[in-house]
């Protein structure tokens, strides 16, 4: 029987959602000979030797801390992915590594029926690969945005900078940051949540806890809040798509 291996390439990912919701995908489908796997890489420099000893692999997502680093493997990146600066899907096309973004996909989906006439600004906590296709989605959707960053650049504030009258001009706070992971469950960025009303959009990429500690104190304080679970579902979803095209 022909194998048709896919995985997902990070650094410490025993905790990840991808393999569990493929394996049941590829059960649901009754596809024979499909399977998913974790490639656990400690440095991206030991991805040309993982590719050589698994030449009936045939596509990859990315995620922490990968998803820049793996950039410079890939022969192409798609027009978006090129864009946004970050990739978390890759095709493979014969020994060709074309490059996608997802994210994008999964979490436009996923914020949009949550968007409200006075969600104009955005604070995005974090800025790593995957703040990039956030900030790229609500650039697009015509939202204001400003980066957060422990080491701001010049363009970016850090959180001390985070008074009331930025929480009260940025109605939209989404945290890229790892803040809240199980099993570190109270851990939660450092803004002062004091400012935040019923007029927030809290919104989590975590997914492990349901309800972190970030989201947590938006609910108590009477904002809509969102956990990254159906935007890792549809951006796996559109990763399928595009091996299967």
């Amino acid at each position: 029987m022909k194998k048709h291996r896919f995985g997902l390439l990070g650094k410490n990912i025993s905790y990840s959602f991808s393999k569990g919701y493929f394996t049941d995908k590829f059960s649901n489908l009754e596809l024979e000979g499909y399977s998913y796997e974790n490639f656990d890489l400690q440095s991206i420099d030991e991805l040309p030797e993982l590719l050589a000893s698994n030449p009936d692999v045939k596509g990859l997502n990315v995620t922490i801390p990968y998803k820049q680093e793996v950039i410079p493997y890939l022969n192409k990146m798609d027009a978006q992915a090129k864009e946004i600066g970050a990739v978390n899907t890759i095709k493979f096309d014969g020994k060709r590594l074309i490059g996608y973004n997802t994210d994008a996909y999964g979490f436009q989906k996923s914020i949009e029926p949550f968007l409200k006439p006075h969600h104009t600004k955005a604070l995005i906590l974090g800025t790593g690969g995957a703040s990039k296709a956030i900030a790229f989605v609500l650039g697009e959707l015509g939202i204001g945005v400003t980066h957060v960053s422990r080491n701001p650049g010049a363009t970016q504030i850090g959180y001390p900078d985070l008074n009331p009258s930025v929480l009260e001009n940025h109605s939209i706070v989404v945290n890229c940051t790892p803040m809240g992971t199980h099993p570190n469950v109270d851990q939660k960025p450092d803004i002062p949540y004091s400012h935040i009303t019923e007029k927030h959009l809290l919104f989590d990429l975590i997914y492990n806890p349901e309800k972190t500690a970030f989201l947590k104190e938006g609910k108590q304080r009477d904002a809509d809040i969102v956990n990254g679970l159906r935007m890792l579902e549809l951006q796996a979803d559109r990763a399928w798509e595009i091996w299967r095209e």
